[in-house]
């Protein structure tokens, strides 16, 4: 339903495709608030004693979706008769409204042939606009129900995330470019920015950051998975006691899935060391649950320790962070040291760490934010306090992962760029005039063998000598460099000598008296699959990137045409003397 504009004439003034964006925005809360209340309204239908009538299931669908977000709802009805606040947002339930709110902006930024649209900040404007009006229609219809709205976080965070998620759409309408920055900003960062080795180094920083908070909230999640297994009888009592029919139960159970992400950044600031709080006198971390705790009864809950000082098996979930950090260290060195890049286009020690760095403070921001959401307040006394720390839980977070992170950056980019089995790095750093065999093998024909068909000399690199002597092959990434015994790869003739004109053992084929330089090729393994692919992907090298990636090969006709067209050596041996100057002609 996002997807379709309204019906609107084909030749549009601006202000109808304003009108057009406004309406995708209501169109978008309307989506979200519909279907929140739909669901609400089948759980109260199927309640067999609901506690008020479809005005009120409304109003508490209404609160439910504005808490979805971000704001604070306060239950005024209590049995101590004080206000409790509700902060503890589930985060499942924020992916549905941010969607809308995204796809809503980039459908009304997206260019349409025939159709006018707006500009991106136009687009913007009206999206938001349309959105936050029904914000504060749906605002004011739960002001009288069970779960009221506090006005004040109307504003922020509900108005932030919103704005946020329709701006992010609006950037995707665009292509999601990096633009300019305001004239205001400082000179040397505009400068910086405009250069495109910068975009390429933030833009790996990003990369390795968003991969370390998925692997941290991802082990989180584990953490929670394993202490639920451990302790799965007090998740199902407290499962059961919370509701006694199958429509409670389905509530309760919904509720739950909703909170696993929850769930899973508490885990992961556990690993991280600040852990979380069980109320105002109760915290919980990897050495140990100290104080009183305040649980209600909810399953996810029975995953929390027990009180007292923690078990070895508790100070496992440590490893959490530390692998996250080694995975911001593997995406930050994939980028600085590729596996298909020479060593000339790797980054520096300096560069590798800088941007390792970066991504570590990227990690340990949007950690900082999610834990800032996945926690707050449940209550008025013990309650007040109730989640993790986000001003501890990111700043350890940037500790682990710049700590661990960027020393196993700068060893994984020794280890990419060490000399055996990347040897073919060297062909970029080789001075002028230096002598390399496998440049020369890769240079000619594949084959091991150099453009007048014989070998290149073997004593060039010491690698062929001890290849040789082995009879094992000179890269196991390349079987169409193994080298014959004796280091030849040349066909004898009748005579002796090779087909191709060979030199003596140990010399260069310019050493022979009866050298030709434009003697014939052997026809036989120039033809074969092995040595076709290994040109293709020396040419495929050589290149910079400019071939297609598509196999070397001829289909089954041409090959036999070509089989066909060329000569035998006995036509070869009675055309030579055609030659003007005395030579024969080539293939």
């Amino acid at each position: 339903m996002t997807e379709r504009s309204p019906m609107l004439p084909p030749e549009r003034t601006r202000a109808l495709a304003l009108a057009s964006a406004f309406l995708r925005g209501v169109a978008a809360a309307g989506l979200g608030l519909g279907s929140l209340a739909v669901l609400v309204t089948v759980l109260w239908i199927s309640s067999p004693y609901p506690d008020s009538g479809p005005g009120g299931a409304l109003r508490a669908a209404a609160a439910v979706w504005l808490l979805a977000h971000g704001a604070e709802l306060v239950r005024p009805d209590t049995l101590s008769g004080v206000p409790a606040p509700v902060g503890v947002v589930p985060l499942l339930l924020v992916a549905g409204p941010v969607w809308l709110a995204h796809r809503a902006a980039r459908d009304a930024a997206e260019p349409e042939e025939g159709r006018r649209r707006p500009s991106q900040a136009g687009a913007f404007c009206a999206v938001t606009a349309g959105y936050l009006l029904v914000v504060a229609g749906a605002a004011a219809y739960a002001r009288d129900g069970s779960l009221r709205v506090v006005p004040d976080t109307l504003a922020f965070p509900v108005a932030l995330v919103v704005a946020g998620a329709a701006a992010a759409g609006v950037w995707t309408a665009a292509g999601r470019p990096f633009g300019r920055l305001p004239s205001w900003s400082p000179l040397v960062l505009q400068e910086a920015v405009a250069r495109t080795l910068f975009r390429n180094r933030a833009e790996a920083a990003c990369r390795a950051a968003a991969v370390g908070t998925a692997v941290l909230v991802g082990g989180g999640a584990l953490l929670v998975a394993v202490a639920l297994g451990r302790d799965v009888a007090a998740a199902q009592d407290a499962f059961l006691a919370l509701a006694g029919d199958w429509s409670g139960r389905v509530a309760v159970l919904l509720l739950a899935v909703s909170l696993v992400p929850n769930a899973a950044l508490w885990g992961a600031a556990y690993g991280l060391g600040p852990g979380f709080a069980l109320g105002t006198g109760a915290t919980a971390t990897p050495l140990g649950l100290t104080g009183t705790p305040a649980v209600p009864h909810f399953p996810l809950l029975a995953a929390a320790p027990d009180q007292g000082p923690a078990a070895p098996l508790n100070w496992a979930a440590l490893a959490v962070p530390a692998v996250a950090a080694l995975a911001v260290a593997w995406c930050a060195v994939r980028r600085a040291a590729p596996a298909d890049a020479p060593r000339a286009q790797a980054w520096s020690p300096r560069e590798t760490a800088l941007v390792t760095g970066l991504a570590a403070l990227g990690c340990g921001a949007g950690t900082a934010l999610l834990t800032a959401m996945a926690g707050g307040p449940l209550g008025s006394g013990a309650l007040a306090a109730f989640g993790p720390v986000w001003w501890l839980t990111g700043p350890a977070a940037l500790v682990w992962t710049a700590a661990i992170g960027v020393p196993a950056a700068l060893l994984l980019r020794l280890w990419r760029l060490r000399e055996r089995g990347w040897a073919w790095r060297r062909d970029v750093d080789a001075p002028d005039g230096a002598e390399d065999t496998e440049d020369v093998r890769e240079g000619a024909d594949g084959n091991g063998a150099d453009g007048n068909g014989a070998d290149a000399d073997a004593d060039a690199v010491p690698e062929a000598d001890e290849a040789e002597e082995t009879g094992k092959p000179r890269r196991w990434w390349a079987p169409w460099r193994t080298g014959a015994p004796g280091g030849s790869t040349v066909q004898e003739g009748p005579a002796g000598s090779a087909a191709g004109g060979t030199a003596p053992a140990g010399g260069t084929p310019a050493d022979d008296p009866g050298f030709e330089p434009y003697d014939f090729l052997p026809t036989d393994p120039w033809h074969e699959n092995e040595t076709r692919e290994a040109r293709w992907a020396s040419l495929k090298r050589g290149s910079g990137g400019l071939m297609a990636d598509f196999p070397a090969r001829v289909p089954a006709a041409l090959h036999s045409e070509e089989t066909a067209e060329q000569p035998t050596e006995a036509e070869a041996a009675d055309a030579k003397p055609a030659d003007a100057d005395g030579r024969g002609a080539t293939p």
